[in-house]
């Protein structure tokens, strides 16, 4: 048995990346890294990665922050949820969703059921830095940036509780991040 500190090998991780049936799918609050972490996840697994964001825009032909605006966040939510359902359809092998998505019920039984679900956490202060790099998010462009992520993470962490793994992204290298959900989905399979 591996101690708590061992590395996993490439060999161990193409082992854990067999036995890996459906999308990793990725979720937490916005900035916790689930894009980065989920491209360098994907990249160990040797395994494609889709931002479900990234994926929306392509398909509605416009920014997040312009569907918020023009058509509101329920009509948003509901083009997240099918867009999720076709990724995980379509079975990529690591999927990072938007923050909100998983709060959604249709969304977390889907993904639930038919993913790996793996909610990414981090403290505030490292959320607050993070989301300032960039200016683009609907949910933080009125108020305190730290207030706002410090309700949406009391709101929100009872729904990433359902997700069956859990682990805690810190300032240091995303791979480290990456390489606790290969260890963790390897205990939970």
């Amino acid at each position: 048995m591996r101690s708590a500190t061992a590395a996993l090998t490439a060999q161990e991780i193409g082992a854990v990346a067999r036995r890996i049936d459906r999308p990793v799918v990725l979720v937490g609050l916005m900035g916790v890294g689930k894009s980065t972490v989920g491209r360098k996840l994907a990249n160990l697994l040797r395994a494609d990665f889709i931002d479900a964001d990234e994926a929306i825009e392509t398909a509605a032909g416009m920014k997040i922050a312009e569907i918020f605006e023009r058509y509101g966040e329920a009509h948003f939510r509901d083009g997240e949820r099918r867009v999720i359902a076709r990724l995980i359809e379509e079975r990529h092998g690591v999927i990072a969703t938007g923050g909100g998505a998983f709060v959604n019920a249709e969304t977390r039984a889907l993904i639930l059921e038919r993913g790996i679900a793996v909610w990414i956490d981090c403290d505030l202060a490292t959320l607050v830095e993070r989301t300032g790099r960039r200016n683009d998010r609907p949910l933080l462009q009125t108020g305190d940036r730290g207030e706002i992520l410090a309700r949406l993470h009391r709101e929100r962490a009872p729904f990433y509780a359902a997700a069956p793994i859990h682990v805690t992204s810190n300032k240091g290298p995303q791979d480290d991040t990456a390489r606790q959900i290969i260890e963790a989905i390897d205990r939970w399979l």
